[in-house]
């Protein structure tokens, strides 16, 4: 055997073996990241090993990246936590996935490792990806859809003709929560800028509100609910437009409390908890036209630095999610 006849037997050992993935060493601005090969991970019990076709960019990865996450982030670490892409391998104790899976969700509880070609995910946070969408569309769907989804039903626990107002109805959690509350019979007052309120009442509004020029506190009383999607003074006026005993729910910054007492109301932060059980319903929905994706850009793997200059408003912020199409990379 001649030395050059191996050579292509190491390369493709080592091909094989490691992946190229962002990894952050230190915590700071986009150009912290780095675009590096690293060693493809192998699924410990209850994971799964994707083949990542495309990963979604939110501004989680952003405050992950700068050291602002809400959870501990031990570095090194691979961003990314929303993917869509084809199960490899299984690690023990899976049952209800298998290889050649197509599936969508999130990587796992720290929401980290999907900018990569290869992501580790926890059999409980993904789910069969909806057959409609490709997997660019898939992978702009789970944090945000499911923030939606819990904010209404899981926290507000809104029936149908019940009245809620949504805050930043034309962003990415507010769209899905816009149409989801259509969806479950809700009267929906949403808030959104000029340019947006067509868009808005498209997806299924009953009443739109231009913030820039009109104050939703004379536009609507006794609401049974508000999803804040926007935090600042904009959660504070909100409690006003409550009934008593309304339930203000922010998935952006913690309510006052003193303020909450004094109307007589609740108001509650959360965190999303993404599972299998809520992906396959919004799956479901998203096959069924009850639900519509917006992706507003799309960068190749690579280019990762670029969309979290964009997340900075360093580059134009495009509506509707960024997603790494890691196929194209």
């Amino acid at each position: 055997m001649t030395p050059s006849s191996i050579v292509p037997q190491v390369g493709e050992q080592r091909t094989h073996s490691t992946m190229m993935a962002w990894r952050v060493h230190e915590f700071g601005s986009p150009e912290t990241m780095k675009f590096e090969r690293v060693p493809r991970p192998e699924p410990g019990p209850g994971e799964v090993l994707v083949k990542v076709a495309a990963a979604g960019v939110g501004p989680w990865d952003g405050w992950i990246r700068s050291g602002k996450s809400a959870l501990p982030q031990p570095l090194p670490l691979t961003l990314g936590s929303d993917l869509s892409g084809e199960i490899v391998a299984m690690g023990p104790g899976v049952t209800e996935l298998r290889v050649g899976d197509q599936v969508y969700g999130v990587t796992n509880p720290q929401f980290v490792g999907a900018y990569a070609e290869y992501a580790l995910a926890s059999a409980g946070m993904v789910s069969n990806k909806p057959t409609s969408l490709t997997h660019v569309e898939a992978a702009s769907v789970p944090v945000v859809a499911v923030t939606a989804w819990q904010a209404l039903f899981d926290h507000a626990q809104l029936k149908a003709g019940q009245t809620v107002v949504i805050h930043g109805a034309a962003g990415n959690v507010g769209s899905y929560a816009v149409q989801l509350a259509h969806h479950a019979r809700l009267r929906t007052v949403a808030t959104a800028s000029t340019g947006d309120i067509s868009v808005v009442r498209d997806l299924g509004a009953n009443c739109v509100v231009d913030y820039r020029t009109q104050r939703f506190e004379e536009e609507v009383r006794d609401a049974d609910a508000v999803i804040d999607l926007v935090g600042g003074e904009t959660q504070t006026r909100s409690i006003q437009v409550l009934r008593r005993g309304g339930k203000l729910i922010s998935a952006v910054s913690r309510p006052d409390q003193d303020l909450a007492k004094r109307y007589g109301v609740e108001a509650t932060f959360f965190l999303v908890d993404v599972t299998s059980q809520y992906l396959t319903k919004i799956a479901r929905l998203i096959d069924g036209g009850k639900l519509r994706t917006n992706v507003g850009a799309v960068l190749p793997l690579a280019d990762a630095r670029e969309a979290h200059l964009m997340l900075e408003h360093v580059r134009p912020q495009p509506k509707g999610k960024i997603v790494l199409d890691v196929g194209a990379s």
